[in-house]
């Protein structure tokens, strides 16, 4: 790796931050672009094509799973030939699982179509992955909120797309596709804009700068340890993995059985599109500004915060399942604590080891992040056809309990900062 590294003595440090963060920016505008235009017609396309409503979960958990299953690989990469390529190739398999969900329903294979959706799942890594990226060359007292710039520029995309549905459908019958394929056709090529974007404008890269900046400090240099040796070392590092995990769990255990919920109210499509639209920027649009609370108020009280949220979320859909717009409103709480919850602790995440190893941490908590999503979303379906979308919401007050209780154990030892009152803590 080390061979790989720019010659960084007359980089300036600040400016290459900028623009680094900027490159990611607009990748996670087309990345979000894809994704929004995919995230609710996937529930819907398992729904049409396996014939029940009970299997429509898998769309969640097959796309969460194939971020789990690729998180590690393109963390592996990111280590070894920097986040330049790993983005990019993350990008190119998301292209190649919107290719295959759209030849599934083509031929009605549900097999294949959970393939796609799988493949699909890197577009999510590759999400995840950036906003790490933006904390590589980023100063201790900023690194959440240029983390949280990089979550945020996803609104874009991401809001957008639910409400490319219907424009999507033109698309699709136009090319001859069948009915809920053409948002794939759009995420297929947001994905290869954006790794083209990656590509060309990440240079030079971030990670192996810092890596370099270490090594030429004779510090920082990779251990031998892996990221599971990592994380069980760090209980900081276990108490942010877990919040990460959990939150994630809740939120698409919640998000993803609310199309169908909805639809079975005898909501259209429109409605449904709006619905997720609002969720999703409630999971972005705000991210800056808990990023700029991480950075001034302390990470753990964000983190508490986003927990809080989502107990009124949950509290609020266990309540008005009934009713269109609270369940609407439940999603944008749901949203907002997502988005605090998951900035803090990313950047948790991303300060608890040097630029050497972040990757291999960082690759570990996306696995675990996604696994416990795929695990929600998995659930969510049986448990929304046996006790209903208000006993789903109970259901997932038990795991925000686990989250408060482990962030009121107490932060543990803070990692040395920059100044007195470091908000690490």
């Amino acid at each position: 790796m080390a061979a790989m590294h720019p010659t960084h003595a007359t980089v300036d440090r600040r400016a290459l931050q900028r623009r680094v963060v900027r490159v990611l920016a607009l990748g996670q505008v087309l990345g979000g672009l894809g994704v929004g235009a995919t995230l609710a017609l996937g529930a819907l396309l398992v729904t049409e094509v396996s014939g029940s409503s009970a299997w429509s979960g898998m769309a969640a958990t097959m796309n969460t799973l194939g971020a789990a299953l690729l998180a590690a690989p393109l963390a592996r990469l990111a280590q070894a030939r920097g986040r330049r390529i790993s983005l990019s190739t993350g990008a190119f398999t998301a292209m190649a699982g919107a290719s295959v969900t759209i030849g599934a329903a083509v031929l009605s294979s549900f097999p294949v179509l959970l393939v796609g959706l799988a493949l699909l799942g890197a577009g999510s890594a590759l999400n995840l992955q950036s906003r790490f990226a933006a904390t590589d060359l980023a100063p201790d007292d900023t690194r959440a909120r240029d983390l949280s710039l990089v979550v945020w520029s996803t609104t874009i995309g991401a809001v957008l797309g639910p409400n490319l549905f219907e424009p999507g459908e033109l698309i699709g019958r136009a090319l001859g596709l069948p009915e809920l394929t053409g948002g794939f056709v759009i995420a297929l090529v947001a994905q290869a804009l954006g790794a083209l974007v990656y590509l060309t404008a990440l240079r030079p890269d971030p990670l192996l700068l810092a890596v370099a900046d270490g090594e030429a400090a004779g510090r920082d240099r990779p251990s031998s340890a892996g990221g599971l040796a990592v994380l069980r070392s760090s209980s900081p590092a276990r108490r942010a993995v877990l919040t990460v995990a959990l939150s994630h769990a809740v939120m698409v255990a919640l998000m993803s059985m609310t199309p169908v919920h909805l639809t079975l109210q005898g909501a259209s499509l429109s409605i449904v599109g709006l619905t997720v639209s609002l969720h999703v920027a409630g999971m972005y649009a705000l991210a800056p500004v808990f990023g700029w609370l991480a950075d001034r108020s302390g990470r753990r009280a964000t983190i508490l915060l986003g927990q809080s949220l989502f107990v009124a979320s949950l509290v609020l859909s266990w309540s008005g399942s009934a009713s269109p717009v609270l369940v609407t409103v439940s999603l944008v709480l749901l949203g907002l604590g997502w988005s605090a919850s998951t900035v803090a602790g990313s950047t948790l995440v991303a300060e608890a080891v040097p630029p050497a190893d972040r990757p291999k941490l960082q690759g570990v908590s996306d696995l675990f992040m996604n696994l416990a999503g795929a695990t929600g979303g998995a659930l969510a379906g049986p448990v929304l056809a046996l006790v209903g979308f208000d006993g789903l919401s109970a259901a997932l007050l038990v795991l925000v309990a686990v989250v408060v209780l482990a962030h009121r154990g107490g932060a543990g030892p803070a990692p040395a900062g920059p100044h007195r009152g470091d908000p690490r803590d």
